[in-house]
């Protein structure tokens, strides 16, 4: 129809530093979505992807190759990645036209690592402190500079074991609780101790703002990758419809061995305050 409001697009900008796991996350999730039934869409950005191990919708190595950019103006990896980014805003006709056809399907885009929402940081930081408080001023100035919905999650965690064992439980880094316990294991440290009021500091920023916090991610454990979907979804108001969550049921049923049943925590909700509400109206009666 002449005039019709565009529809509303819904998907995931992954990000992340490089190494953290994005394009074996968007393998991951892209597999996730079509056993529940969506039609999805993964729009490669990284002009240095090469041997994409996911189906490619759009793939930016088709307009510009980062190897023959740095061939050709004798750039470095970060010069030519930088190139490539501003070769494509200045051709964002022709990646219109590549998402044109593609209306209705849900969007993963796997963006260059180098541009640091989904944002992807490696869990074996959490088994440093000084990296750990690194890794929470890089999020949060990535939550404050990337205009988008946010999710960070700490990838790999199927391999965490390997990085040694954690001064405190998971939750502690998933959920950034007290973090001057992190400045006390810093203080023993003989280097970090004499930059103590530096850290002070950096902590104080991360917890004045209170914005940062991470799902753990196993990209090989599709109850792991359904908690970072619903956060998703949550994010940017994606709503699936009865066959998706039948869909879910039936994978999830499957992967557990048992039945399993997906209710929202609202429903769950209501029906405790409505049994809550009997309960009381029986116990006035009874007064």
């Amino acid at each position: 129809m002449a005039g019709a409001a565009p529809a509303t697009a819904f998907g995931q900008a992954v990000i992340g530093p490089p190494g953290s796991g994005k394009t074996t996350y968007c393998l991951g999730m892209s597999e996730f979505l079509r056993a529940l039934g969506r039609r999805v869409a993964v729009v490669n950005l990284d002009p240095a992807n090469e041997g994409l191990p996911y189906e490619c919708a759009v793939d930016v190595g088709e307009l510009v190759a980062l190897g023959d950019v740095m061939d050709a103006l004798r750039l470095g990896p970060n010069g030519g990645l930088l190139y490539c980014m501003e070769y494509l805003e200045a051709n964002l006709d022709w990646l219109r036209a590549k998402l044109e056809p593609l209306r209705g399907h849900y969007f993963i885009f796997d963006c260059p690592g180098q541009l640091t929402a989904v944002h992807l940081v490696d869990s074996h930081y959490c088994t440093d402190p000084a990296k750990f408080i690194s890794v929470l001023c890089t999020s949060l100035a990535t939550m404050l500079h990337v205009e988008l919905p946010h999710v960070n999650l700490l990838s790999k965690m199927d391999l965490i074991e390997h990085y040694g064992k954690l001064a405190f439980n998971l939750d502690y880094y998933t959920e950034v609780l007290d973090l001057s316990y992190l400045l006390e294991h810093l203080a023993s440290d003989p280097f970090f101790s004499h930059y103590r009021q530096l850290n002070e500091k950096l902590v104080q920023l991360i917890e004045d703002y209170s914005l940062v916090s991470f799902i753990p991610l196993n990209i090989q454990d599709k109850d792991s990758i359904q908690r970072v979907l619903q956060a998703v979804d949550k994010a940017n108001g994606y709503c699936f419809g009865i066959q998706e969550q039948r869909s879910l049921e039936a994978m999830m049923s499957a992967a557990m061995g048992a039945d399993f049943h997906f209710s929202s925590t609202l429903g769950i909700q209501e029906k405790y305050l409505a049994s809550s509400d009997q309960t009381a109206e029986q116990e006035a009666m009874q007064l």
